[in-house]
């Protein structure tokens, strides 16, 4: 198996690397106390190609693979995971568009998302009864003679009060997941009621709200894919924002250890360096070998995605494995830290707090192992 990167892959991760420490690195302790939303670090990232790594050049992508999406989250996971759950969103939507959508659907939304015109994308999945479990979605969406009137409530939405464009989900048929259909649903649509900014742990500077919808109404251009045909776009859409979450995790892990190993060198007592301590040498070594096997996990979902091959089973085994290890990698960072791992003044703080959603998003640890043992039973 060859690990060295392509030409293209080098290329990608040089730029996310160089734009993340010119512009986000320094920036990211200030949006997560101001709860800033990073309006023009988004649109940077768009005029690099960054918000359709893994999308066609005809619709404004930059064509450069999964393997290339997941190393650019890394990069910029690494500088601030509030801006790259935005930008992790932003590819997502762009990919369910361009797979499932329409020629009038794809060319309507996709240039604006690669681009920055919208500034964002939102993936609306998740309800207040309905998270873990989409077959008790609530939300609907009835016929009229010229579309659909959708009506219900989502919650958790990310980028939700400035997304262009929404991917909805709603009951269109029976009980269960066979009766979901998936709506394109523009920004200031009559009856879309955004509710109030979550006041969240970690992720501040990422816009989190709850969307509902009094009989918002959409013409029949609006529908993604046939209708009764929105799980299957949800779950595989989900596959895929697995890589995306899992290299966010291996990210902000990153960020953690980089600086951690730092202190261990400065960090005096007892007269040397904390570093060479063992019980120091051996938290750096248990992190960097978890960081290491949660890299190699997440890319191999990525080649696997992107030679067309299936991926479900290895997208879920990376997101467990990366998501879990990095919160034990940034709990250790904090303890290596001491008691200056507890105050804003150093970010190890910040990184506990951001990477502890990692495990629940993107489907939860233990959704995670549902799906890799139903699909090793098989």
């Amino acid at each position: 198996m060859d690990l060295d990167l392509t030409e293209t892959q080098e290329l990608t991760v040089r730029t996310a690397r160089e734009y993340a420490e010119r512009n986000i690195r320094p920036v990211a302790a200030e949006l997560d106390r101001d709860e800033r939303f990073p309006f023009e670090i988004l649109k940077g990232l768009a005029e690099l190609g960054l918000m359709g790594v893994n999308i066609p050049a005809s619709l404004g992508g930059a064509e450069a693979g999964v393997v290339a999406y997941a190393l650019a989250m890394m990069e910029i996971s690494r500088a601030c995971a509030s801006t790259a759950v935005t930008m992790a969103v932003n590819n997502m939507v762009a990919e369910v568009i361009t797979h499932f959508g329409a020629e009038a659907q794809r060319a309507r939304h996709v240039p604006k998302i690669t681009s920055g015109e919208y500034v964002a994308g939102a993936f609306a999945l998740s309800e207040p009864e309905a998270g873990s479990d989409p077959g008790s979605m609530r939300t609907v969406a009835e016929r009229t003679k010229d579309g659909w009137v959708i009506r219900g409530q989502k919650q958790w939405i990310t980028s939700g009060a400035h997304a262009g464009v929404a991917v909805v989900w709603a009951r269109t048929g029976g009980a269960g997941t066979k009766g979901i259909s998936a709506f394109l649903v523009e920004k200031d649509t009559p009856g879309l009621k955004v509710g109030k900014h979550e006041d969240k742990l970690g992720l501040r500077a990422s816009n989190t709200v709850p969307l509902t919808f009094e009989d918002c109404r959409v013409g029949d251009e609006a529908l993604l894919g046939s209708e009764n045909g929105g799980f299957k776009i949800a779950m595989m859409a989900l596959d895929g924002g697995r890589i995306g979450i899992a290299s966010q995790a291996i990210g902000i892990a990153t960020a953690a250890l980089e600086e951690a190993t730092q202190y261990a060198k400065d960090r005096k007592q007892f007269g040397r360096p904390i570093g060479e301590f063992q019980g120091i040498q051996w938290m750096l070594a248990d992190s960097k070998t978890e960081l290491d096997a949660a890299r190699l996990l997440t890319l191999r979902a990525a080649q696997l995605k992107e030679s067309s091959r299936p991926f479900t089973r290895e997208a879920a085994m990376a997101k467990l494995f990366a998501s879990e290890a990095a919160n034990r990698i940034c709990n250790r960072c904090v303890q290596i830290h001491g008691g200056y791992g507890y105050v804003r003044d150093f970010p190890a703080e910040r990184h506990l707090r951001d990477v502890r959603v990692t495990t629940i998003y993107e489907g939860t640890s233990e959704i995670q192992r549902t799906v890799i043992a139903r699909a090793s039973l098989r």
